[in-house]
């Protein structure tokens, strides 16, 4: 069967609003380290990592391993109710990495269910249904969690069980306080943070949730330390901050464990998904345990946390700290970035080069600053024809995001560099036509 037949059967019977990359969109039916095969035989270097969820790789022998033992049990499944030994240690061992004093943790199925576990947690716990969020933010399509995105491209309804006050921090690339200095912007974001919370809330707000590094957003970093600055007019209040990690956790940043570290401040807690169970489904809260355990209802959870889940999250976290991926990260991820500030002096196509560790935005502009969708659209476009997957996102659309699994290698990161700098000249060329 071709792509194309099979991307028409796809239109056919799944939603509009299902995306798809690519004029042409593949179907990948077999991978291997750090490269993916589609239908039609061609391999190609993956830099996207099915958005950061196969942060290992594929074909990793200790997780596969992992995963058959459980399976070879015949238990696929027993849900909560009973005690399931992989997804007490894995607790356990995330509490500990965690650095939250007394710290709990609840699985779930995927970060959006994990964000709507910690909105639930934080609005019973202050018994407020008032959230603060960054603007230009992404925590998941469910109903809460589009409440909280500060993203119109991403955000499905109008209409949210919490009452969300947005303030700035998120995208400083186009931030009314884009010129200021580290110190100056940290500052007036503070300013701001306390006149959203004098103007447009109850002073009773729950919490701030905030993604250290935007993800679905284009990859933008706040400076370090402004989420420890917000941190301390947080306490004021007494309103919780909730670090989403659904993209930064597990070493991808390099410098730090989790993203929220950058910004030397603990969170009262902490979502977390995609990475840990490197292409299966798995998320979750880890959380003081006082925050953890305010519900007083009856709950239970289906699958998260289910037996072949955990067994492949503990062998992908055993693996990543065992092989100091953390590390690599940090290594190659500054050897990436050196390459694509190259780029942006020699292509004013493009703006923007930021990140941190495998987790870098590619901002892409028009003639005069503005946002250039078409020109990362080639870059999507040229990259995937020489054989390189990216992602693509971005407020505008125009953000090519990087993250490759975190095994990747020198001469895979060379090789990355030389098609996206061919990828990039085709974009420019494009642009001056």
């Amino acid at each position: 069967m071709t792509d194309a037949s099979l991307a028409d059967r796809h239109r056919a019977v799944l939603p509009n609003w299902l995306a798809l990359y690519y004029q042409e969109p593949i179907e990948i039916v077999r991978a291997e380290g750090r490269r993916v095969t589609d239908a039609q035989g061609r391999t190609y270097l993956d830099f996207f990592a099915g958005i950061l969820t196969n942060a290992i790789g594929y074909g990793v022998a200790e997780i596969s391993d992992a995963i058959r033992t459980q399976v070879d049990t015949g238990v696929l499944h027993t849900s909560t109710l009973y005690l399931i030994r992989k997804q007490v240690e894995l607790a356990e061992q995330i509490a500990e990495l965690s650095g939250i004093p007394d710290a709990k943790v609840f699985f779930t199925n995927s970060g959006t269910e994990a964000n709507e576990t910690a909105l639930m947690l934080a609005t019973q716990y202050r018994r407020s249904n008032q959230v603060l969020a960054l603007r230009n933010s992404y925590h998941g399509r469910a109903f809460a969690t589009i409440g909280i995105t500060g993203n119109r491209g991403w955000s499905a309804s109008s209409l949210s069980p919490v009452k969300v006050s947005y303030v700035h921090g998120g995208y400083r690339y186009r931030d009314a306080f884009r010129g200021l200095s580290d110190a100056d912007y940290i500052r007036a974001c503070v300013d701001d943070l306390r006149d959203v919370l004098q103007t447009t809330t109850a002073g009773d707000v729950a919490a701030l949730i905030a993604e250290p590094i935007q993800g679905v957003g284009g990859f933008n970093v706040p400076p370090d330390g402004l989420l420890g600055a917000f941190k301390e007019i947080l306490d004021e209040y007494g309103i919780l901050l909730i670090s989403d990690e659904v993209q930064t956790g597990w070493g991808r940043t390099g410098e730090h464990f989790w993203g929220i570290q950058a910004h030397g401040v603990t969170p009262d807690a902490m979502t977390f998904a995609k990475g840990l169970g490197n292409g299966l489904a798995i998320g979750g809260v880890v959380a003081r345990g006082d925050l953890m355990d305010c519900i007083d209802a009856n709950s239970i959870s289906t699958f998260g946390g289910n037996p072949v889940s955990t067994a492949a999250a503990k062998a992908t976290l055993d693996y990543l700290l065992d092989h100091d991926l953390q590390g690599n990260a940090a290594k190659l991820g500054d050897r990436l970035l050196r390459g694509l500030r190259g780029f942006a002096e020699r292509y004013d196509v493009l703006g923007d080069v930021r990140g941190k560790g495998l987790m870098i935005g590619l901002e892409f502009v028009a003639p005069g600053g503005g946002p250039s969708p078409s020109a990362a659209a080639t870059v999507l476009e040229e990259t995937r024809e020489r054989g390189l997957l990216v992602g693509k996102g971005g407020l505008h659309n125009n953000v090519i995001r990087l993250a490759p699994p975190m095994t990747l290698t020198d001469a895979e990161t060379d090789e990355g560099l030389e098609i996206l700098g061919e990828s990039i000249a085709r974009a420019q060329e494009a642009q001056t036509k």
